[in-house]
């Protein structure tokens, strides 16, 4: 498809008619880059010419083909329209010819001159020029002749010699000579080219790149080819003209122009690459829609001189703009040789700025490279850019990809860059520049060093592949093999797989001066023992107060043992200090930091512990979306676990669920080692508090490593274990697991609402056994334990609470929750409290006050987009008023005889109106195994789902169906729906 040749092809026509018109003899010469479109010009222009009258004989030059004498001019006679008889002479004369010359002396400047004396001295030049040329004039007066001779560059001298004779005799001749040629490094023939410049009535024809309007052209008659609209990809359908279809189109032509720099080549297979894409077929030859670009490329760089190859080779393997003194050295020639291959490569669309224009290009380039050879020039260009003072993350790239460390400089470099590549966030490159660092060092105590430094890199992409080098490193420092640095930097990860003795043992003979960075490492080092294994905290020589100075300093020499600081006020808070604050300000200042996910994860936990959910989550959301994040697995799984657990004491239960499955998905639990209570508790908390009962079964019964207790964590844990006790009836089993941590906490010196409210849940669970006098004394005392005590858990405190007070202080202690319960995001929990505020008030006659804020509550919990079991008893006589409402809706965990949801086993069916097939008047027909196979069935479960979620056999689901259709006189499944809805009690 021809698209902006309008203007050239003008040229040629006036051409072609000054010649037919006048007589006279006309040269035009196309020139243009590879891919240009100059073959195209020349068809085009010969069809068009054919049409008006004129014959046409072609031929194409070849680089294979440069020493055959006289084969462009044995090509241009065989395509024309002649008797046979009339060729013979002119054909002998050429086979005489060719077979006089010698092949060695074809294809220079040089030979064309010998090529001139041997003909002449053999007596054949003379006859055979003239014979050809009076072969063409014989062919002219049928009408004008185009001679068209495509690929100049890599026409034979002979041929050359030919066309030269007869462009300087068309004065009075109706022949146009019509010639392209592509650019090169070195104009080709410039003898050839000096002649045809002093011609009279020569033309020359540029082709010149794309331009946007182009290109918009070419995308519209491609659409209208395939009649999909104007435009493909995103704008393919856009009606033309519209604002939001020229804009999308716009987008589309701008990304080609982006992409090919306007060759006509790249372009058409660009194009035609998302055509197939989105037709999802492979082109022509059986190759992938994502092939065609890249073969284009490599087409346009094989129709180039060895010479732009092997620069934009070098192009690919540097990756980065590069001058020619640096090409010159990395390909060991002149450097001023390399800047006319940069500019012909830039003609041809490859190159834009010093360097290959699109990763795509630069992609088809280097896998195109030979590896062997692309290990040498990688190594090369290691050797040339540590030479110009690169940096060492720039040396590094090239080092990893060719294996090599032979020089004294290597290991040092490669130092260098994977700290940097930590920094930023890139702990894969790190570790590729370790590991190979590794292979190098001889010294002890640095391969020491760099192997601290490895596992720090490797952990980050995947805990569990450091185990083995973590204790090797152990074994090494009781040895008194290792530096202070390099056992402190394995502290964390033994912590992180439980091993707080060996922890303990590692740093137990270091000393360190008063100040300095090896004081503050140890000093950090031993606040992380502490702070994770809380039964360390007595070890400590230094106390919570310094802590928060620590932790408040404007200028810390350590933005790590300052966050760490902050934690432990937010854990062991001493008062004076606004802990959050102190948080808030790290993660301002370290943010944007490449590679500071770590750093910041202390302040997030600190936040939560202060009973800043609502902050966590924000920070969280802002964290996890930099774009350098999914370099670091480790680090995202930790962020999106505390995220998941701020978005749950936000009450946002589907955002939590999803965060906690996310962040196990970041790191399956094995890699989590002693941390993976976090996750797992908020997913059994989830789970429990959606109803989903069994499921959470499945999550506890994911095995706990060795230690987890001993942890912060393992109180989380803790937590949401006994509340799923408490969910399934098992009030003793939930009472010893949240005594056990409120144990804990308090042993530790962390007994902090923001960390685990452990008496709330307490409490929960003596007002399910009846002992509100010992609910509400733990109740008081949650309260009372205001250090990180969020909204929600306060505004969950003062309604069961509530429960336990008479009828007067109960509407207060209702109102006050209703009111810090606003403040949040819990509409369940708000949802309660209005239902249960409006039970609390007495009988008076006929008041809306009641009906009013049940019917709230019912508003409150359709909004968040599930049903409640709000009470219907508005109409019904009022509970005494010494007693607490009966109909206060139960949170999962405080009734004591629970009804899990689906997917929870054979226990009781889903929780009351959860989509509104839990029905009251079936209940009377359908026995409860019936019952919950019919409500699965109707949410369209299989037998073999229905099966699996119960805990029965596929068998005794059919029976269960039968009695079911029987009994409620539906002839299949996709009845019971509609009559489960037409029997379920409506919502008031």
């Amino acid at each position: 498809m021809l698209v902006h040749r309008d203007e050239q092809l003008a040229h040629l026509h006036w051409a072609f008619h000054a010649c037919e018109k006048h007589g006279h003899g006309q040269v035009a010469l196309v020139t243009g880059a590879v891919g240009s479109g100059k073959t195209q010009v020349l068809e085009t222009f010969g069809e068009w010419a054919a049409a008006a009258g004129g014959q046409v004989l072609s031929a194409a030059g070849s680089r294979a083909e440069q020493g055959l004498h006289f084969g462009v001019l044995g090509q241009l006679l065989h395509s024309a329209r002649m008797k046979p008889e009339g060729l013979r002479q002119v054909e002998e004369l050429i086979r005489e010819a060719a077979l006089s010359v010698p092949t060695a002396e074809a294809g220079t400047d040089m030979a064309a001159e010998v090529l001139t004396e041997v003909l002449t001295a053999d007596g054949l030049w003379a006859p055979l020029l003239r014979t050809a040329f009076d072969t063409f004039l014989a062919l002219a007066r049928q009408g004008p002749l185009v001679l068209a001779v495509d690929d100049l560059q890599h026409t034979d001298a002979a041929s050359l010699h030919c066309l030269l004779y007869v462009t300087r005799r068309l004065r009075n001749a109706r022949i146009m000579v019509l010639l392209s040629e592509a650019t090169t490094l070195r104009q080709a023939h410039p003898l050839f080219h000096a002649e045809l410049r002093s011609l009279p009535r020569f033309t020359r024809v540029t082709l010149p790149p794309l331009t946007a309007e182009s290109v918009s052209r070419l995308l519209s008659a491609r659409a209208l080819a395939h009649g999909t609209g104007t435009g493909t990809g995103a704008g393919a359908h856009a009606p033309r003209g519209t604002g939001a279809g020229a804009r999308e189109v716009g987008e589309e032509v701008r990304r080609i122009l982006r992409v090919t720099g306007g060759n006509p080549l790249l372009t058409q297979a660009l194009v035609d690459e998302q055509a197939n894409r989105e037709k999802d077929s492979a082109p022509a030859g059986g190759a992938r829609a994502g092939d065609t670009f890249d073969r284009a490329v490599l087409d346009c760089l094989y129709r180039h001189e060895p010479g732009v190859r092997e620069v934009a080779q070098a192009l690919a393997v540097l990756d980065r703009p590069a001058s020619q003194e640096l090409l010159g050295q990395l390909l060991d020639v002149l450097p001023d040789t390399t800047g006319p291959a940069v500019r012909v490569l830039q003609g041809a669309g490859l190159v834009d700025s010093g360097e290959l224009r699109h990763p795509r290009i630069l992609d088809a380039v280097r896998s195109d490279i030979p590896a062997e050879e692309r290990r040498r020039l990688h190594q090369r260009a290691a050797e040339v850019l540590h030479e110009n003072g690169a940096e060492a993350s720039v040396v590094a790239e090239h080092l990893v990809a060719s294996a090599w460390t032979d020089g004294a400089w290597v290991v040092p470099v490669l130092r260098d860059a994977a700290a940097h590549a930590l920094s930023s966030g890139r702990p894969d490159h790190a570790a590729a520049c370790l590991r190979l660092g590794g292979q190098a060092e001889t010294d002890k105590d640095r391969y020491n060093s760099l192997m601290a430094m490895l596992i720090t890199a490797r952990w980050q992409v995947n805990p569990l592949a450091v185990t083995g080098q973590v204790s090797q490193l152990v074994e090494a420092a009781r040895d008194g093999g290792t530096s202070l640095s390099t056992a402190v930097a394995t502290v964390p990860y033994l912590l992180w797989q439980g091993r707080a003795e060996e922890a303990a043992e590692a740093i137990s003979g270091c000393g360190a001066d008063d100040h300095g960075p090896a004081a503050d490492a140890l000093r950090l080092t031993r606040l992380l023992i502490a702070l994770s294994h809380p039964e360390y905290l007595g070890t400590l020589s230094e106390n919570p107060g310094s802590w928060i100075r620590t932790a408040t300093a404007p200028h810390a020499a350590s933005p790590q043992l300052q966050a760490v600081s902050v934690l432990g006020h937010a854990l062991m808070p001493t008062g004076g200090v606004d802990t959050a604050a102190a948080a808030e300000q790290l993660l301002e200042r370290h943010h944007l930091d490449s590679g500071s996910l770590g750093l910041l994860t202390a302040p997030l936990l600190a936040l939560l512990c202060a009973g800043r959910a609502d902050r966590v989550a924000v920070w969280g959301e802002q964290l996890l979306a930099r774009p350098g994040v999914r370099h670091i697995p480790a680090w995202r799984g930790v962020v999106r676990a505390i995220h998941a657990e701020a978005t749950l004491r936000l009450g946002d239960l589907d955002a939590a669920e999803r965060g906690a499955r996310l962040s196990l998905e970041d790191l399956p639990a094995p890699a989590w080692g002693v941390a993976v209570g976090g996750p797992l508790g908020t997913l059994i908390t989830c789970t429990t508090e959606s109803g989903r009962l069994f499921e959470a079964e499945r999550w506890l019964a994911q095995p706990l490593p060795a230690g987890v207790f001993r942890t912060p964590v393992g109180a989380h844990y803790l937590i949401a274990r006994g509340r799923h006790h408490l969910a399934m009836g098992r009030h003793q089993a939930a009472r010893a697991d949240l005594h056990r941590c409120g144990e804990l906490v308090r042993s530790w010196g962390t007994d902090v609402a923001g960390l685990v409210p452990w008496r709330l849940e307490l409490a929960r669970v003596q007002l399910g056994l009846g002992n509100r006098t010992q609910a509400a004394q733990l109740l008081r005392e949650q309260l009372q334990v205001s250090r990180g005590l969020d909204d929600r858990t306060q505004g969950r405190a003062l309604r069961l609470l509530a429960s336990t007070a008479a009828p007067d202080h109960r509407r207060r202690l209702l109102s006050r929750a209703v009111t810090v319960l606003q403040s949040c995001s819990d509409q369940q929990e708000l949802a309660r409290a209005l239902s249960d505020t409006g039970q609390a008030f007495p009988r008076a006659g006929d008041s809306p006050q009641p009906r009013l804020f049940v019917h709230r509550a019912n508003r409150v919990a359709q909004s968040a987009g599930r049903s409640t079991a709000l009470p219907q008893q508005m109409d019904r006589r009022s509970t005494p008023d010494d007693t607490p409402p009966a109909s206060t809706p139960p949170e999962p965990a405080t009734n004591p005889r629970p009804r899990p949801g689906p997917g929870s086993g054979g226990q009781p069916g889903p929780a009351p109106g959860a989509d509104g097939f839990e029905v009251r008047d079936q209940d009377s027909v359908l026995s409860e195994a019936e019952r919950r196979v019919a409500v699965l069935a109707a949410r369209g479960r299989t037998n073999r789902q229905i099966s699996n979620e119960l805990y029965i056999t596929v068998s005794t689901v059919e029976q269960h169906l039968t009695r079911v259709y029987r009994k409620l006189d539906v002839k299949s499944r996709t009845d019971l729906p509609n009559r489960l809805m037409a029997l379920a009690e409506p919502m008031a």
